[in-house]
């Protein structure tokens, strides 16, 4: 009887031991977004000849792992298709709560995900036009060294004299002096879009407004822009319209046109194929909207994983047969090993995937009707704590589930951050800054409300907020304060 209990302590500490560990080796995998761990299993399969894809899934709506993995703790079983939601036991009696539903898709299913598309960088469609010029090899040279030191914005960084230094010491080829760089630099500032190879805004500004015809108007925003632009700035209108002798009409028409141009002449460019990769975003969740009813679904692309035949039979083998030398010991472990660890990364799979869809059903059940109306005002105040709580799991889990995560709505994709706020009340951040920047949008830009009249206006409407608050909410959504939001 004694032995009898001492096997199952030593099972029950197997057990806990192990769980303890693949909850360990869970946290990166959390971690990951799905194109992220789309890489880590193949990774896995291309390493470890005892784990395979499923030959014919069939099983749409099943977890990586297929069955109930041998290790897996009770708090990862279940199917991933349930409801919650107008269950006759439900507490508040709400018979018009929503169903909410999640399943996976198969391996097998065609999924449209955002796709790459090679587009023109800044640096090719500028070389291009270059190459168009009657220029001689020396100056194609100078001009890729200038192209190449304008950042993504088509601001250039560095001095002719420095440029003209790097061509010299470290290109090899042809002896450059400033001067040779400042010639070419010039041709490089007539190429499109116009404000190229600017030094500074101003700078910029001005050369977008050389280039348009000629007229009063023209003529009278570059004497604004070239030597009023520190006044402009500060808005003292003013001190520029004594300066230029001209009325607020009048200056008013000046600022349009200088407004008309664009600061960035290089940001419509991408950097290439790399680049479009790198910012693209591929969607973990997909939220659908019928009436009050949300279906939520976890995109897995990724295949269902299983330990092949040959392995397990081997496994099984070896298993029953006593090693009678080094070598056959070996072998032995070295087949245990990949066995385990593929059994483990199955397991792993399958309870990240029901760690991911419990966490995103709590965020879609607690801002319901956000996502039925897609209204930012109806998001409500939610933190990671809540998300734990009712999810199960704890912050830590909810932390790493939530990083790096998008969901796409009838209303667009959103990262899962978005959704987290810490509220005043009953109300979230996310309402208190529709609310100040619908009076901030709809302010006399004549004479725009200071923090203190925002922050009244405010409690006026029910929201109890500090001017600190107001000040801080105002930098979040990058408004100015009123003095630069001041227009004539």
């Amino acid at each position: 009887m004694a032995e009898k209990q001492g096997q199952g302590l030593e099972t029950t500490i197997k057990t806990g031991l192990r769980t303890s560990q693949l909850n360990v080796d869970l946290a990166p995998l959390l971690k990951m977004n799905e194109s992220e761990i789309e890489e880590r299993v193949r990774g896995e399969l291309d390493s470890n000849p005892a784990l395979e894809p499923k030959a014919d899934p069939d099983d749409e709506g099943s977890t990586p792992g297929g069955e109930k993995d041998e290790g897996s703790t009770p708090d990862d079983e279940g199917e991933s298709d349930f409801d919650f939601g107008n269950n006759d036991d439900d507490d508040n009696g709400d018979d018009t709560a929503p169903n909410y539903r999640a399943s996976n898709h198969s391996a097998d299913d065609e999924y449209y995900g955002p796709t790459a598309v090679e587009e023109p960088t800044l640096s090719d469609y500028l070389m291009q036009q270059v190459r168009e010029r009657d220029i001689s090899p020396e100056q194609e040279i100078i001009a890729q060294y200038i192209v190449g030191s304008l950042d993504d914005n088509g601001f250039l960084q560095r001095s002719p004299s420095a440029i003209a230094d790097d061509i010299t010491f470290s290109d090899g080829r042809i002896e450059v002096e400033p001067g040779d760089v400042e010639a070419v630099l010039k041709i490089v500032r007539q190429l499109d879009p116009p404000g190229i190879a600017a030094t500074d805004l101003r700078d910029c500004i001005l050369l977008q407004l050389r280039r348009m015809p000629v007229t009063d108007l023209v003529e009278e925003t570059i004497e604004l822009v070239d030597k009023y632009f520190d006044l402009l700035g500060k808005k003292h209108y003013d001190k520029i319209c004594a300066s230029m002798n001209i009325d607020e009409h009048r200056l008013r028409q000046l600022i349009e046109l200088v407004r008309s141009v664009n600061p960035k002449p290089g940001s419509g460019f991408s950097g290439g194929t790399s680049e479009t990769v790198r910012q693209q975003i591929t969607p973990d969740y997909e939220v659908d909207v019928d009436g009050d009813k949300l279906t939520l679904t976890l995109l897995n692309r990724i295949p269902e994983l299983q330990i092949s035949e040959s392995y397990t039979r081997l496994y099984n083998e070896y298993n029953n047969t006593k090693a009678t030398s080094r070598a056959q010991r070996d072998t032995m472990t070295d087949i245990r090993d990949k066995y385990n660890r593929a059994s483990n990364f199955i397991t792993l799979l399958h309870m990240r995937q029901q760690r991911l869809f419990k966490t995103m059903a709590a965020i879609v059940k607690r801002q319901h009707d956000f996502f039925v109306t897609g209204d930012e005002s109806q998001l409500k105040p939610m933190v990671l704590k809540d998300v734990a709580r009712d999810a199960g799991y704890d912050v830590s889990t909810i932390s790493r589930t939530t990083q790096g995560k998008y969901v796409t709505t009838p209303w667009g994709v959103y990262p899962l951050k978005h959704f987290f706020s810490e509220g005043l009340g009953e109300v979230s951040t996310h309402t208190v800054l529709q609310a100040l920047k619908k009076l901030v949008d709809d302010e006399d830009k004549s004479h725009p409300l200071s923090d203190d009249a925002l922050c009244e206006l405010l409690n006026k409407q029910g929201y109890d907020v500090k001017r600190r608050t107001v000040a801080k909410y105002r930098d979040r959504l990058g408004i100015a304060v009123a003095r630069l939001r001041k227009t004539i």
